[in-house]
């Protein structure tokens, strides 16, 4: 079992971290050519990188199952074990991890080079302290090098994923160990890489990368990284003690834990080790034994034998089941190429196909491709046939068929767990196409195979991306930690952007977080906008203060908005007048921000009140207002313009003339309902008088303006007390009417003999915009009894202009010398159109009008039907109404001095009223009312 002494041998022992194989490396690069042998193909290719960049490309080769790079000046030589090229004669030959001769699936292929390969001049083991005795048995040559750890290594207990600290290492043993863990680092700590030795080597060298520069913080991985994979890890944490070997699920060994943990810590910087998830703590003594690398000593080495009698299958299959002679060497399981072989000789069709020593090297060659897609044997079995078959019969795989298998699979698409399948599908291709002799035209075959391999592996990359990795968090935590400046990019609609990703939206001067946003990430996105808004909030507080005043606005329920942006809202102070400003400034946006929006807004709302509140204003301020119309005129401020006459009857009645004068200098209408200001009934100073009466009474809900133009509307439901004079309406039954038309109103009733009883003038139906019935309504909300009735309708007959009565002039004199005094408003739309009334000059009996009946003769139209009130005062007894100033004079009175009954329907009253009041009497007995702005011109006139 010796091997003859050609080369020095030497076995460099020791944990993790120690340098070996960056030491084994600078020593191949002594000699002129070299070969070393790693365990995985993801370590061959991070090693061949390395040797590259310092040799250059054109004299250095990577060799694996699936890869071959072998330029013609090779002369150093990066395999996996299983791919070593042992009889090149190289002076340098190197073994890496070497405990796996323990390995139950691979330990034969590295105890076979353990045993028989040797570089010309100097030969290296690397390994760890479990190998020293079998090697000093089976290579009694070999000298013994031990390395001493770097740095030390601790253990830290159990501790949750969601406490999982930065750039830590999570250890998972399936797949979908690793996925839930992966996926539950994303929610919490923002994404993770992902790393196992199925994934392809340029997926597995970008999930690296993706960890390797901070994009993120944490990396779960499968126990390939125990294999000398070089990373950034400061803590390792099992998430289980336990993994599937391909044969059973079986404990880990305390050399494999050894192993594992010790990727923690790199050079000089200590590493700590722990478990997480359902894993149980570490016993003591195990722990200890992994902090001091002390493990018990392998006691058999796995080995198969590699002298093979290709004679026949039968002989094949003997001398692979032949046992060793050494006690330290145990005969190795049945491996799958051995499986596949035996399947294949049960096949009729093989057995046919088998006839010499050539057939029988070719049929193990083919058993050898390995079994990357996992499906069944039975389907790896098939395909194995198929190949024999094409190698023996045509001697090369057709061109075509293989193309169909590739094709079929290049499709870069789909989730991650078909994209793997691919992978693991291609790579069989991969391996057929790497074989010398197999495919005829092997340049293209492996470039083919190899971009394919590419194409799925990016897309594997960006999925797994995708899935475990929240881009946005890696990001700023990546910033974050760099102590780098942030700047926050706020696009027209408000979305906030940080290094290309988007962190929430800027509302005014508040920022709100992306809602979708938990846990740590939340907190990352929050670091980030501390960091980056500062100088959107000053710049946006520039723009704000030099904002024209129109782009600013105040909400009914008092909010203050800059276009679409709330920026603050008004809050209750002791003068009504001057209510205080309450800034929506976020307190990262800093003093001198939420200093300067609440200067803006207040020069706006003083600007707003003086504008809209001037004649108030200037009620209010003026100083030569005296006793009682000093009085009157503060209530009138109180009551922010409109105030209702019943609260200041008294005070009315004693102001002199002189005091009228004064307070209608400023505008001030004395109405029958109401003293108000016609200007602070405009819709602008009426929305706003609500918010600031609302804002006084310290309501939760401010009541909204009625739509502006309508003379009457709906009565509002619970309306709160004191609303309806601040909207600038009286309620008066199911609906309210507006003040200033509610006072004309007045002043045409008031002609009216409201004892006897009136009906509603076209003038009366038009100002209110109400129908017949409506407008009885309305009457009774104001105090009237509404007394219904029918009658025939008249049909109109226009009368001809010589018919005119010749005192209308007059009449119509009179009639503009009783103009209310109040200023005239919009007129609303009516809800219905109203009836026009029927003018009395046309309620004589109407002329029957005869038809032709045809044979039977003539026969009368059937008369008209029609519906009419008759409004009578009725003041309540209980309540605090007065009869209305005027109620009871007119044509009413002067009808019953005249012998007419007051009240009277029908015919004979039309006529007599008809024929006694053609022209209106003299008015010298009516007393001039002091409160008509026309007095003065009345007065002169009599």
């Amino acid at each position: 079992m010796t091997h003859a002494r050609i080369s020095r041998i030497t076995a460099v022992l020791g944990p993790t971290n120690t340098g070996k194989t960056h030491m084994a490396i600078e020593r191949m690069l002594g000699h002129r050519t070299g070969v070393i042998g790693l365990p995985l193909r993801l370590l061959a290719r991070e090693v061949y990188d390395r040797i590259v960049a310092l040799r250059g490309p054109s004299v250095v080769a990577l060799v694996t199952g699936e890869e071959r790079i072998v330029p013609d000046r090779a002369a150093y030589w990066v395999c996996t074990v299983e791919a070593m090229p042992v009889d090149i004669g190289a002076d340098f030959l190197a073994v890496d991890e070497i405990q796996l001769c323990a390995d139950l699936d691979r330990g034969h292929v590295f105890t076979d080079r353990l045993l028989n390969a040797r570089g010309f001049k100097e030969t290296m083991f690397l390994g760890s302290d479990v190998m020293r005795s079998k090697i000093a048995a089976l290579v009694p040559e070999a000298e013994f090098e031990r390395r001493e750890r770097f740095s030390t290594l601790s253990y830290t207990g159990a501790r949750k994923i969601s406490r999982m600290p930065a750039r830590s290492a999570i250890v998972g043993f399936s797949v979908d160990d690793v996925y839930a863990i992966a996926e539950l680092l994303r929610r919490q700590k923002g994404g993770a890489a992902v790393v196992m030795g199925a994934l392809s080597p340029r997926t597995r060298n970008a999930q690296v990368e993706l960890y390797q520069n901070g994009d993120v913080d944490h990396l779960v991985a499968t126990d390939a990284i125990g294999m000398g994979l070089n990373l950034d890890i400061d803590h390792v944490a099992f998430a289980g003690t336990s993994k599937f070997d391909g044969r059973r699920h079986r404990d880990l060994m305390p050399h494999e834990i050894g192993q594992i943990a010790g990727r923690a810590g790199r050079y000089r910087s200590n590493g700590t080790f722990g478990v997480t998830g359902e894993a149980a703590p570490f016993d003591p003594d195990l722990a200890a034994a992994i902090e001091s690398h002390r493990f018990a000593p392998v006691r058999k080495l796995q080995w198969r034998n590699h002298r093979l009698d290709f004679g026949s299958v039968p002989n094949l299959l003997a001398s692979l089941d032949r046992g060793p002679e050494d006690a330290d060497l145990i005969r190795a399981r049945e491996a799958d190429d051995q499986q596949t072989l035996r399947a294949l000789w049960g096949l009729p069709e093989v057995r046919d196909a088998v006839s010499g020593p050539a057939d029988v090297r070719l049929l193990w060659d083919v058993c050898q491709v390995p079994d990357f897609r996992k499906i069944s044997q039975s389907d790896h079995v098939q395909i194995c046939q198929r190949l024999y078959g094409f190698l023996r019969d045509g001697g090369t795989v057709p061109d075509d068929w293989l193309a169909r298998q590739i094709t079929r699979i290049d499709r870069p698409h789909g989730d991650i767990d078909i994209l793997q399948r691919r992978l693991a599908f291609v790579r069989t291709w991969t391996y057929v196409a790497q074989r010398r002799g197999w495919v005829e035209d092997v340049t293209h075959w492996r470039a083919e195979t190899r971009a394919v391999e590419d194409r799925l592996s990016d897309a594997l990359h960006a999925g797994l991306t995708q899935r475990f990795v929240d881009r946005r968090t890696s990001v700023l935590l990546r910033r974050l930690k760099q102590k780098e400046s942030l700047v926050a990019q706020v696009n027209e609609t408000g979305d906030v952007h940080v290094e290309g990703q988007y962190i929430g939206r800027m509302e005014g001067f508040r920022f709100i977080q992306d809602p979708s946003a938990t846990g740590d990430e939340a907190k990352t996105l929050r670091a980030a906008a501390l960091v980056a808004m500062q100088p959107a909030f000053n710049l946006k507080a520039d723009r704000f203060y030099n904002a024209p005043d129109p782009e600013i606005d105040l909400t009914e329920q008092g909010g203050l908005m800059w276009g679409d942006q709330a920026v603050g809202k008004l809050v209750a102070s002791d003068d009504v007048l001057a209510p205080r400003i309450e800034a929506f400034v976020d307190d990262e946006a800093g003093p001198e921000v939420a200093e300067k929006v609440q200067r803006r807004l207040g020069h706006w709302l003083e600007r707003r009140i003086a504008a809209q509140f001037e004649p108030l204003l200037a009620l209010k301020n003026d100083e030569t207002l005296t006793g009682m119309a000093r009085g009157i005129a503060f209530q009138l401020v109180e009551a922010l313009g409109v105030l209702p006459r019943a609260a200041v009857a008294r005070d009315v009645k004693g102001l002199e003339q002189e005091q009228r004068a004064l307070l209608r200098k400023h505008g001030v209408r004395f109405g029958q309902y109401t003293l108000f200001q016609p200007l602070m009934l405009k819709p602008a100073p009426t929305r706003l008088r609500l918010v600031l009466w609302a804002l006084a009474e310290g309501m939760s809900e401010f009541p909204e303006a009625p739509p502006p133009g309508l003379v009457t509307v709906p009565a509002v439901k619970d309306a709160p007390e004191g609303y309806y004079p601040r909207a600038g309406y009286r309620l008066a039954g199911e609906r309210a009417i507006r003040i200033d038309m509610l006072e004309r109103l007045a002043d045409m009733i008031r002609a009216q003999d409201s004892r006897a009883g009136f009906e509603a003038s076209a003038d009366m139906l038009s100002i209110t915009g109400l129908s017949h019935a409506q407008f009885a309504e309305l009457m009774k909300g104001l105090g009237y009894a509404v007394a219904e009735g029918t009658r025939e309708k008249v049909p109109a007959v226009k009368p001809a202009a010589e018919d005119a009565p010749a005192d209308a002039a007059p009449e119509t004199e009179a009639a503009a010398a009783e103009t209310p005094d109040v200023d005239a408003a919009p007129e609303a739309v009516a809800a219905e159109p109203a009836e026009a009334p029927v003018a009395e000059e046309q309620l004589a009996t109407p002329v029957a009008a005869e038809t032709e009946a045809g044979a039977d003769g003539a026969a009368a139209a059937e008369p008209e039907i029609e519906t009419f009130y008759t409004f009578t005062w009725a003041p309540r007894r209980q309540g605090n109404r007065q009869r209305p100033e005027g109620a009871g004079q007119g044509k009413g009175r002067r009808a019953q001095k005249a012998g007419g009954k007051p009240g009277g329907k029908g015919k004979g009253r039309r006529e007599e009223r008809k024929t006694e009041f053609k022209a209106r009497p003299p008015r010298k007995e009516k007393e001039i009312d002091p409160d008509n702005p026309f007095a003065a011109l009345l007065a002169l006139k009599d």
